[in-house]
């Protein structure tokens, strides 16, 4: 006798607010370079009423396992997302920080600046290898460096302001 496929029950279908929440934080998210699932996660469990296991939220927004616990954890390590304990059960369950600012600082700490510290350096090392190029060459190639680090000092001002702003 062949073995039959498990059938699996239908998807509960997402809210129009799931769906507004969701769309507007995956947007948000790729902005700064996080992937979908993770804007899909935080949106979805931003709008819940209750706290969510990890196997809901995949169930509801349709993505993989891995996705999920890849997309749940990168969201606690910036605390935009924490475990809930829920009596009975021996699951996790998630809930959103809806303290955004918190997220966004720690995103800032964490990711911006030692982007932007590795950028000083790379910007560092452009300059000692000036001395290899023709000189009309090093002269544009100087003002080019000039232009990143007129950047890059920018960025350097207007990360505490950004903190500071998050926090009010």
């Amino acid at each position: 006798m062949p073995a039959q496929a498990a059938v699996e029950p239908p998807r509960e279908r997402l809210t129009e607010l799931e769906v507004e929440a969701i769309e507007m934080f995956i947007n948000f998210l790729r902005l700064i370079g996080l992937p979908k699932s993770v804007g899909e996660i935080y949106g979805l469990l931003f709008v819940a009423p209750r706290p969510m296991a990890m196997d809901e939220v995949m169930d509801r927004l349709g993505i993989s396992l891995g996705a999920a616990s890849q997309g749940l954890k990168l969201l606690r390590s910036f605390g935009a997302v924490r475990v809930v304990y829920e009596r009975g059960e021996r699951r996790d369950h998630y809930v959103a920080d809806l303290e955004l600012s918190r997220f966004a600082t720690t995103f800032i700490k964490d990711e911006l600046q030692p982007r932007i510290d590795m950028a000083a350096e790379r910007i560092r090392r452009m300059e000692e290898s000036l001395g290899d190029l023709p000189a009309k060459e090093r002269r544009a190639t100087r003002e080019r460096i000039d232009r990143l680090k007129h950047w890059l000092d920018k960025g350097r001002k207007i990360l505490p302001w950004l903190i500071r702003f998050m926090k009010l």
